[in-house]
């Protein structure tokens, strides 16, 4: 195939336009290939996607931006040859001529194709496979053409551009790139570009456009900054999530900042919204001339080897010696007037990597872009962890920005760094600093954790003790048994200093197991430092670990979600027809897999588990409390027992229960961490023998109809058996929230209500003689220490099965039941979530307990 320019230059008056009439080029040695993306608002916006070959570039237009995500493939029309010379061109091509409108640079980079030797041929068999290495495309990515029908290509050569499945896909990031409207070269908007005159060079630019002064954004606000934007936290988990539609960023250890810049203004703030812009002179000037947005970032102190530094920072912020901080932003919450948290992630990190590029950079490099990683989390973690960082934040790419803890953005760490409360330190001859006392808040108080006797430096002792002494108390601020006695050399603080440690652990007793001090946390109140500081991450792989000295052929032990597994190929539920036999492994790896949908439903309440380490085939038990020996993955949770229960609090608490044999998951109806706080009703539909199905479908119509005629909201699942769960989420908030008695008392008026008004249908009745062809419904699991089976939690019973979340429209003619199994489950958890509003739909109970007669 001969590269041609004719049809190119027969299409173009070169004394209007300013594209190059350019001319076939000669092979540039060894030089490494081009290619390059420019984004084209013609007649329509679409991309020119163009490949350096056989001296001219070789060209599609692309109906959308390139997406990284390998599901999405994206049509690419082949179009005539451009010289070499294009791949310079940015600018506006007149009305009246072929391809009117503004050409934006989108990316540029190096191509090599993957099978160098056939590449002639694969061209004229349109299958051309390469290696990009751009800006913002990279990896493995394929053209493919079309045929018609007959198997002939078509008459408009209709190509397809697709990501390879590599380090460099983003499964789940969609149509995300769509919204990087900034060249790679000049940093220009397309609507800046059509605004110049000729902007075409004949090389390309070096460096970047400095940034216009900032558009004010409304007459309202044109004179200040915007307000303070309440962030959004991460919850902790001992491992990443391992599924499709996450990205992994870095953990920066530094300070969360969020700048605010409006009419020719930043404001930087802390994550509690406090004004620290004096702080960092430096940084709020440049801030100051860039677009108006809101920013949502950290701010690091960097080595010598360019790695974060918390204790750097500290000694930055105490010298006032901060030119040198960098601001790592990674999300966008305002682009001007323009509110971007309902957006997806996705959308919102390809929009702040938009507004970097237009911002551009300065000497200082002040300002930089958090790229986001999405080969799996465990990955991304341990290379972290090689590189001595903090760890990994994981985010969910179709997640809107929500204020405040969120499962949908969660932190695992290579290290045990936590915060935690100073309660006091000690001396040694009274004056003389040796420790800090430290501790977490809980229910009774501050507990005690031990003492930090490291990381001490005479800069450090110096800095810290005006605060220490400015927080001295005459009373002890630790509760419980283990609190530390007074004495000449201990001397008690207000608990209202927050430090951040870094510990190996813990030990027997409890206490943290080589804690050294990093620094103090102005930035975070002693009110919020209520999670005890979690160990650090073990760096272990998912797959199969083969022992050296295991016989040949025999299989080694399984870590998933980094817990291992005994006996990972011990059969908890046999072969059914052409279904295999599902094992512990197979158990534990669909808790991975299901996590994001099961936590929310048994996440930190205490769970009733039903156990069968041998099998539905062996012996059973209900296991209520927490055994000697629980799995240091599960929190125990103080219910005014003799005993406490278990919980699973993250995916390693799951995979925990999947190695004892946990099969079935019955978890509290209570406000996650307070079992005294009832956050649902759940209305269980248990058909007598020899009904049909048909009849659980009408009765839970039946409930849904009684809870909307009360303007309560009703959601429906399957119980993995015959029958079916109607569940009611209420709220919890301290104007709503109900007692356990109040709970129960409406289920049984609801129930006895439809009882009443169609006896020969239903009984409200627990004995069995009681049913007689009826359907009972059983109000009586939603008292203080009833359960019920959790939405996604498997069952102990022949075929697997699973209690489904349904939306209604399932449930209709036809339903069955036995289809949601553990061996359909990969198809059931690519679908979306029937439940995804359950807990934002949740509802007051108060009116309707009064509507019912209920006090």
């Amino acid at each position: 195939m001969r590269g041609e320019l004719k049809t190119y230059q027969a299409k173009r008056r070169f004394g209007e336009t300013p594209e190059p009439k350019g001319a076939k080029a000669k092979r540039r040695g060894k030089a490494p290939l081009r290619f390059l993306i420019q984004r084209h608002a013609a007649t329509r916006l679409h991309y020119d996607f163009r490949i350096e070959h056989d001296g001219v570039l070789k060209s599609w237009a692309v109906t959308k931006a390139p997406s990284r995500d390998p599901a999405i493939k994206r049509l690419a029309v082949e179009v005539e040859d451009h010289p070499l010379d294009y791949g310079n061109f940015e600018g506006t091509i007149p009305g009246g001529n072929y391809g009117a409108g503004t050409v934006q640079m989108w990316d540029t980079g190096t191509w090599t194709p993957q099978h160098p030797d056939t590449l002639e041929a694969d061209f004229a068999k349109g299958s051309i496979k390469m290696f990009l290495d751009g800006e913002r495309l990279k990896g493995g990515w394929a053209l493919v053409r079309l045929k018609s029908d007959r198997g002939k290509p078509s008459k408009r050569n209709n190509w397809l551009l697709i990501k390879e499945k590599d380090d460099h896909a983003v499964p789940g990031e969609a149509d995300a790139l769509a919204e990087i409207d900034a060249s790679v070269t000049t940093g220009r908007s397309l609507a800046e570009i059509a605004e110049g005159t000729d902007q075409w060079t004949k090389s390309k630019p070096t460096g970047r456009k400095a940034p216009k002064p900032p558009t004010p954004r409304s007459s309202s606000a044109k004179n200040r900054p915007p307000a303070f934007v309440p962030i959004q936290l991460c919850k902790v988990v001992d491992h990443p999530p391992g599924a499709a539609g996450w990205a992994h960023e870095i953990k920066f250890d530094g300070y969360r900042i969020q700048i605010g810049i409006g009419g020719g203004k930043a404001i930087l703030r802390t994550r509690n919204g406090l004004d620290w812009t004096d702080r960092f002179p430096d940084l709020a000037a440049d801030a100051s001339t860039w677009p108006d947005a809101v920013i949502d970032g950290e701010l690091c102190a960097l080595d010598d080897d360019h790695m974060p530094d918390f204790p750097a920072l500290q000694a930055a912020i105490a010298d006032g010696q901060t030119g040198s901080l960098v601001y790592f932003a990674f999300d966008l919450l305002f682009e001007g007037d323009e509110d971007l948290r309902k957006l997806p992630l996705s959308h919102r990190k390809a929009r702040l990597q938009a507004y970097v590029d237009r911002v551009g950079k300065t000497d200082a490099d002040r300002l930089r872009y958090v790229e986001h990683f999405a080969t799996t989390g465990q990955a991304v973690l341990e290379s972290a962890c090689r590189m001595d960082l903090e760890g990994v934040i994981s985010k969910k790419l179709d997640a809107p920005y929500h204020a405040g803890r969120s499962a949908s953005w969660v932190k695992s760490k290579c290290r045990g760094r936590d915060e935690v409360v100073i309660g006091g330190w000690s001396s040694e001859g009274g004056t003389r600093f040796r420790s800090l006392l430290v501790g977490v808040r809980d229910k009774g108080g501050l507990r005690y954790l031990g003492r930090v006797g490291t990381g001490y430096g005479e800069a450090v002792v110096k800095r810290l003790m005006p605060a220490l002494k400015a927080a001295a108390a005459d009373q002890t601020p630790f509760a419980g048994a283990n609190a530390p006695k007074g004495g000449r050399d201990i001397h008690w603080l207000k608990p209202v200093l927050v430090a951040e440690v870094e510990h190996g652990g813990y030990t027997e007793s409890g206490a943290l197991r080589q804690a050294a001090f990093k620094g103090l946390r102005e930035d975070k109140p002693a009110a919020e430092v209520t999670e005890p500081p979690q160990p650090p991450t073990e760096m272990k792989s998912t797959a199969t670990v083969h022992s050296p000295s295991a016989p040949s052929g025999k299989r080694g032990k399984v870590v998933v979600a980094g817990v291992t597994l005994s006996n990972p190929d011990k059969i908890l539920w046999p072969a059914v027809g052409d279904h295999p036999a599902i094992t512990k492994a197979d158990l534990a790896r669909y808790y991975e897999a299901a996590a994001e949908r099961l936590l929310p439903h048994v996440g930190d309440r205490p769970t009733s588990i039903i156990r069968a380490p041998d099998g539905i085939d062996g012996e059973m038990f209900f296991q209520r409390h927490a055994m000697a020996g629980s799995n240091p993955r599960l929190k125990l949770i103080d219910v005014q027992a003799r005993t406490p229960y278990v919980a699973a609090v993250d995916v390693g608490g799951l995979v925990a229960i999947a190695q004892s044999g946990g099969l079935e998951l019955h978890p509290w109806g209570c406000k996650p961490g307070d079992p005294e706080v009832p956050d649902q009703v759940t209305f269980d539909l248990d058909p007598d023998e020899g009904l049909d199905f048909a009849d659980v479908i009408a009765a839970a119509k039946a409930v849904k109809a009684k809870l909307e005629a009360l303007d309560l909201p009703a959601f429906v699942k399957t119980t993995g058996g015959k029958g079916l769960h109607v569940v009611v989420p209420i709220r919890t908030d301290a104007r709503s929230r109900i007692t356990w008695d109040q709970n129960k008392a409406f289920a049984k008026a609801l129930a006895e209500t439809l009882r009443a008004g169609a006896p020969d249908r239903f009984t409200t009745t627990l004995a069995k003689k009681a049913r007689g062809g009826k359907i009972f419904i059983d109000y009586l699991r939603n008292g203080r220490m009833a359960t019920a089976v959790a939405p996604w939690s498997p069952r102990a019973r022949p075929g697997a099965g699973i209690a489904f979340p349904l939306s209604w429209g399932q449930v209709r003619s036809g339903l069955d039941p036995s289809a949601f199994n553990l061996w359909t489950y990969p198809s059931l958890l690519r679908k979306p979530d029937p439940w995804e509003d359950f807990r934002p739909s949740a509802a007051s109970l108060k009116k309707a307990l009064k509507a019912l007669g209920v006090t």
